[in-house]
């Protein structure tokens, strides 16, 4: 009987370590999908002439100005073939944000020195001054046709 109780013991052991290892390493991870502050990330709109793209924004100080002055209307531009560019009412604030280190299509960006948000169709690489904002999630191919201009919006799901 008490090798029975040693043997129940030793497996009730080892599954409590188990069930501790496995908690703390789901503590130890980032939340997944969820900003540092537990909400859903901030997701953006972008439409013009029936065209839509959605992008995530990432967690900066940025992104965080950006997403605060939406809803906007503004003009877009094409600008070098590879990108589209528009001019939020306000500056952006870069603190606490990331260097674009191989914008991609699909990239969107800040290009601090002239104050314009940057929307990728085409693969650029980096610049000084060029901070990421976040990513597209839905519509890449549209970013090219976007024109004239454009409304920016939060998405709320």
């Amino acid at each position: 009987m008490k090798r029975i109780t040693r043997i129940l013991a030793a497996i009730a052991s080892v599954f409590a370590l188990f069930s501790c290892i496995q908690h703390a390493a789901m503590a130890s991870d980032p939340p997944l999908h969820k900003e540092a502050n537990g909400l859903p990330f901030m997701r953006i709109t972008v439409t013009s002439n029936g065209n839509t793209v959605v992008y995530i924004l990432n967690d900066s100080g940025a992104s965080r100005s950006l997403y605060n002055q939406l809803p906007m209307i503004v003009d877009v531009e094409n600008y070098g073939g590879i990108e589209k560019i528009f001019y939020p009412p306000e500056k952006l604030n870069t603190a606490d944000t990331p260097l674009a280190k191989g914008a991609n299509a699909g990239t969107l960006a800040y290009y601090a020195p002239w104050g314009d948000v940057v929307m990728f169709y085409a693969s650029f690489g980096s610049a000084a001054g060029l901070y990421e904002l976040g990513h597209v999630v839905f519509g890449q191919e549209q970013i090219e046709e976007l024109s004239g201009t454009i409304r920016i919006e939060k998405e709320v799901k």
